[in-house]
């Protein structure tokens, strides 16, 4: 379905400065304040059919969120003013959009069409991603086949693969959605946290000569994943000997040579360039584990499912842009109604990782207070974001949803074919994702001996309906919300490819550490009391 709504009742201004334009909002903040959610539908019959737009299996209603035709066309000014088409096409065509990396931001090229030619600052780069994704498509037939095997000629059951941020919840995300079109039989076990028990977990009751562990980092120095990578060679090592384990272990990495370096081989390690983003980087190699356990034709479906959306952010008019008028009402949200939050809530447990995925691309990507110019931030580009499957939320979190004073607008997400073939509890399902949606905007008067029993509605929220969990419809969500960060980020003049506000914390981390073994450290008064607790509980008895 490649259907789009025009956006007929806009109204736009013309002529303004951007100045203007946020004194615009500002006094339509103030008015629109007044106006409950309901009289705006009282007031404007077609507004659900208004806002309503559908792209790829991908549909999305606006109508519940607290703006009404005027707000829609100053937010359109302001993207026009603050050139959010322009960007767009900047970022396609490979310009450096990361200002203070010197990058460009080229996830788009990796879900290019055959044929298609991608440029990053200048260089070409589409025979690169050509060649990337055949080795990647081929590992995975020599596995299916049989022609790539374990130690003994086992063959492959499973895949541990070893990544954090970026590199772990884009492909654990995807692997747990479409887990049902395994086209392999091999399972993929997913770790990241430094905790020991993450990876002891993970590597538990499997056969060393089954297995492959997969080492995903970019820059190939991240404590977490270098930490767990180190305890899996060792398995492998003690299990099947040195030669097997490099057999056995690949490295997915923007250095292959400090890949190489821990002891990968060099046959067995992946590239990507360093213009492929963390949290944008599931369409790259770091894909590589999806690859192998989905198969090569439901990857190039989530790929071509991306495209599309990217075609249609690139070419579709601001008024009627999906991504772009979700950036807009997030911004409009965030910085003129002053609501902080945003809940993601799936009513779908294949997408139950949705909110710790949109946690890392909207909080990492826009959570900062310098623009990209170096200049203090007027604005706030990252809602706190929080959320969980439905119907689970609703027995959690729901009750500050709807009666708590601080409203929180909310994406509801649900599937319209489910595949799980029980029609009739998928129709409860979606009855309570709909009732949910309509009791936030609605609310309920209460009887006067009973306020507590009162939901003042009015509370925001968007819908957004997938014809079903297909890897084309999934690609093209993903990258719908990909977008949205950027275009946000754009409006609030951030830089959403960096995330310098991560190192301080790696730092000092290791600093301690050091000092710890040393014996002596280095630490405010509060650290050097609790590591007393805890040196003392760590020494023998």
């Amino acid at each position: 379905m490649f259907w789009v709504a025009p956006l007929a009742h806009v109204r736009f201004k013309g002529g303004m400065s951007e100045n203007d334009t946020y004194r615009s909002l500002e006094q339509a903040a103030s008015r629109i304040r007044q106006t409950h959610l309901a009289q705006l539908f009282a007031d404007n019959p077609n507004r659900a059919h208004q806002l309503d737009f559908a792209v790829g299996g991908v549909r999305v209603n606006f109508s519940r969120q607290k703006w009404d035709a005027d707000i829609v066309g100053l937010l359109v000014e302001l993207a026009q003013q603050r050139g959010i088409a322009n960007f767009l096409q900047r970022m396609q065509d490979g310009e450096m959009v990361n200002r203070s990396e010197n990058r460009a931001a080229q996830h788009m090229a990796l879900r290019a069409g055959p044929g298609e030619t991608r440029k990053s600052q200048g260089i070409l780069i589409s025979d690169e991603i050509t060649q990337t994704k055949a080795r990647m498509e081929q590992l995975a037939d020599d596995i299916h086949a049989g022609n790539l095997c374990g130690a003994g000629g086992q063959r492959i059951s499973h895949i541990v693969h070893i990544g954090i941020g970026g590199s772990d919840l884009g492909p654990k995300l995807v692997a747990n959605v479409l887990r049902q079109t395994k086209a392999l039989e091999v399972e993929v076990r997913f770790v990241a946290n430094i905790d020991a028990a993450e990876i002891n977990t993970a590597l538990h009751e499997l056969n060393p000569a089954s297995t492959l562990v997969f080492v995903v980092s970019k820059s190939f120095t991240t404590a977490e994943t270098l930490a767990n990578a180190s305890i899996a060679r060792q398995w492998l090592v003690q299990h099947l000997g040195e030669v097997a384990a490099q057999q056995q272990m690949y490295a997915i990495s923007a250095y292959p040579d400090r890949a190489e370096a821990f002891g990968v081989a060099s046959a067995n390690v992946f590239g990507f360039a360093d213009w492929v983003g963390g949290r944008f980087s599931v369409w790259s190699a770091v894909g590589l584990a999806l690859v192998v356990s989905l198969g090569s034709a439901a990857w190039n479906q989530l790929l071509m499912g991306a495209a599309a959306m990217d075609r249609h952010v690139l070419t579709t008019p601001l008024a009627n842009n999906m991504p772009v008028l979700s950036a807009l009402v997030s911004f409009w949200n965030l910085n003129f109604l002053h609501m902080p939050a945003r809940a993601i809530v799936p009513y779908a447990s294949k997408l139950a990782l949705l909110p710790l995925w949109m946690q890392q691309l909207v909080m990492e990507s826009n959570g900062k207070s310098v623009q990209s110019d170096g200049t203090p931030a007027q604005f706030v580009g990252a809602p706190i974001i929080f959320g969980d499957a439905g119907t689970n939320a609703q027995h959690a979190f729901f009750q500050a949803l709807h009666q708590g004073p601080n409203p929180v607008p909310v994406d509801f997400i649900g599937v319209i074919e489910d595949g799980e073939d029980n029609p009739s509890q998928h129709q409860t399902l979606l009855a309570n994702m709909l009732a949910q949606a309509s009791a936030l905007m609605n609310g309920k008067s209460a009887p006067p001996d009973a306020p507590h029993q009162h939901f003042p509605g009015d509370r925001p929220s968007t819908t957004i309906l997938l014809d079903e969990l297909s890897p084309f419809v999934l690609g093209g969500l993903l990258a719908f919300y990909e977008h949205e960060t950027v275009v946000l980020a754009h409006l609030c003049g951030l830089n959403p490819f960096d995330q310098w506000g991560v190192e301080l914390g790696k730092e000092l981390a290791l600093q301690i550490e050091q000092q710890m073994t040393e014996g002596n450290p280095k630490v405010d008064a509060t650290n050097q009391l609790l590591l007393q607790a805890i040196s003392k509980k760590s020494e023998p008895a």
